[in-house]
């Protein structure tokens, strides 16, 4: 059979899942009657809550003969080691843009991997019909980002399709008939070229995505790049260097139908497979006959920007919620996510109950935690830190600039510029995006965005859109000034009570609730000054045998700040740390005796 593997780039919410269900829809991998979740491909609970695409995902559909393998890509530059293993799977990918937004940072991220591999773009303009879409002027903007990307002559040449992905229509021209997706699919089989395997050499398959199966044991997924792989055949794991990793035998081959996952006795060269039987071949390693003896180069992985700690919870109400609290617990599971996704750098510290965890950004490892809270592990979390590098010829301390791409109305663009130049942000580019709005274009170091995307909002009274990209190290910018208000830190262990709170509200806003339990040292709120202040957040009213006069005032408590868990992680200092369980999100002092702290700031101080 005739086979074809694409992958589908977009940025985060122009749609791309959402063509791939009318995809599935319009190929008959459904019944007529069939009843089929909105975002079939965003299988994963996080995804569905989020409305993003976090893993890496394989479909199939059959089209007048050929089979063609769809992977549906992050869109999310943190999830970019996903998008980094999956192209080389692939030998041709479809670039949807929004026809309104253009052509935004994760767009150019994952283009710019796509390009470099030599993969034929196809470009679909989507969403055209919305009223501020203007797809000509999109069209003209692709062409210059594949033109700044270094792309071939050939891959400049790229034909372009204009779409309704939500309405599952696809034409050539904007005026076109707006009836099917047949046009997308007519130029998947004709421009993207069948894959370049050889079905004659031993059986060899570089393995890009690992999940485990309760079933089955590990899954090797990736794409068969030579021979034929049969069930309880013997085979071999080499690593990128060429080192044997295991022998073993297939278990079982699952070939991708439509969403379903399909045994079948063998497969052939071209073919996306998922394999089991293997236990300790992971991402970048090579499947291969024992007889076979070089390994398929891998794609590198870029390296991390940022790293947290994730240390045991070490408070007072440990251990209440979760049932994993221990720093092996802790630690297998950092190893055991480490091993499927390769973005991420898992070290341990002098502390033997914390780990160094590096990823690509905070979001990464926001999901990360967030996962973790609900399989039931309790950790306390530090304030996010950039890794720096060393320039090797002059010794100097190089830290990540990331471009920064903000589209927002005129009006607030002052406070923008302003706010990111505190933040030793250079503005590169600012031209006017249409209806009274502006694109400017920041390079920013990373740290100084760290928390930033909060203020953001509340400075374009939630009307800007932040998009961010690792551009480049750079040589170190020097200072940034850290949060300019203080926290109310709880003094006594106990319940929080109302009338207390009531009483501090003129001191800043509060996190708590009344009657939530709080201990020495919590952050029960935000001060109004600059500095921290100790308050006593569990003291009752004084109840006498005297009648008053008139009616007690009613006590009114102005609704608490919510912290998320990307909140709060943004919004702790150095010496503050997110205490996260299966039920609660609290933030506390690194340390919580308050004579303890003193000598820890006079140390920093020294």
């Amino acid at each position: 059979m005739e086979l074809r593997n694409v992958a589908i780039i977009a940025h985060v919410d122009h749609g791309k899942t959402t063509l791939v269900d009318m995809l599935l829809k319009q190929s008959g991998v459904f019944r007529e009657n069939e009843k089929v979740m909105e975002r079939a491909m965003d299988s994963n609970e996080l995804e569905r809550e989020r409305g993003i695409t976090i893993l890496a995902k394989c479909t199939s559909v059959l089209w007048h003969g050929t089979r063609i393998n769809i992977v549906d890509t992050p869109g999310h530059a943190d999830f970019g080691g996903e998008v980094e293993r999956i192209l080389s799977m692939v030998d041709g990918c479809v670039v949807l843009v929004d026809a309104a937004e253009g052509a935004l940072p994760q767009t150019k991220f994952v283009v710019g991997k796509a390009l470099k591999r030599g993969l034929k773009p196809i470009v679909v303009i989507n969403k055209i019909d919305r009223p501020d879409g203007q797809p000509h002027v999109v069209h003209d903007q692709v062409f210059d980002l594949f033109a700044a990307l270094d792309a071939t002559d050939e891959q400049l040449d790229f034909p372009t399709l204009f779409a309704s992905g939500r309405q599952g229509w696809a034409s050539e021209t904007i005026d076109g008939e707006h009836k099917d997706l047949a046009p997308l699919f007519d130029l998947i089989v004709k421009h993207v070229p069948p894959p370049t395997v050889d079905p004659d050499k031993p059986f060899a398959m570089l393995n890009v995505i690992l999940e485990a199966n309760p079933y089955l044991g590990q899954l090797l997924t990736g794409r068969i790049q030579s021979g034929t792989v049969r069930t309880n055949m013997q085979v071999k794991a080499l690593s990128r260097d060429g080192t044997l990793v295991e022998n073993g035998r297939i278990t079982k081959i699952l070939a991708f139908r439509g969403l379903e996952r399909v045994p079948v006795d063998e497969a052939q060269a071209g073919d996306i497979v998922a394999l089991a039987g293997l236990s300790k071949a992971t991402v970048a390693d090579t499947i291969m006959d024992p007889a076979a003896n070089e390994p398929i180069p891998a794609q590198p992985i870029d390296p991390p920007t940022i790293t947290m700690t994730f240390s045991v919870n070490d408070s007072p109400l440990a251990g209440r919620e979760g049932d994993k609290v221990t720093s092996r617990m802790i630690r297998d599971r950092l190893l055991r996510e480490a091993e499927g996704n390769v973005a991420l750098r898992i070290s341990e510290t002098g502390a033997k109950d914390a780990f160094e965890v590096a990823g690509r950004g905070e979001l990464q490892l926001a999901i990360l935690i967030e996962q973790m809270r609900r399989e039931g592990y309790e950790l306390s979390i530090s304030r996010p830190r950039v890794v720096y590098q060393n320039d090797p010829l002059t010794g100097q301390r190089l830290e990540p600039i990331e471009e920064v791409v903000i589209d927002v109305d005129e009006e607030f663009s002052g406070t923008v510029v302003s706010k990111l130049s505190e933040r030793k942000a250079d503005l590169v580019e600012m031209k006017p995006s249409g209806g009274n709005k502006l694109r400017l274009v920041f390079h920013a170091p990373s740290r100084g965005l760290i928390g930033y995307y909060g203020e953001f909002l509340t400075d374009t009274r939630g009307t800007g859109v932040m998009n961010r990209l690792f551009h480049a190290y750079s040589p170190y910018k020097g200072n940034i000034p850290a949060r300019r208000t203080g926290v109310l830190i709880a003094n006594a262990p106990g319940v929080a009570v109302a009338y207390a709170m009531w009483n501090l509200e003129d001191r800043g806003p509060m996190m708590i609730e009344p009657q939530v339990d709080v201990y020495e040292g919590m952050i029960i709120g935000e001060h109004t000054r600059e500095n921290d202040l100790e308050v006593n957040v569990i003291k009752g009213k004084q109840l006498t045998n005297i009648r008053a006069a008139g009616k007690d005032e009613a006590v009114r408590l102005t609704p608490p700040i919510r912290m998320t868990l990307e909140k709060a992680i943004a919004y702790i200092g150095d010496d503050e740390l997110v205490e996260v369980t299966p039920k609660s999100i609290r933030l506390r002092k690194r340390e919580l005796d308050p004579n303890m702290r003193k000598r820890a700031a006079k140390t920093a101080e020294a």
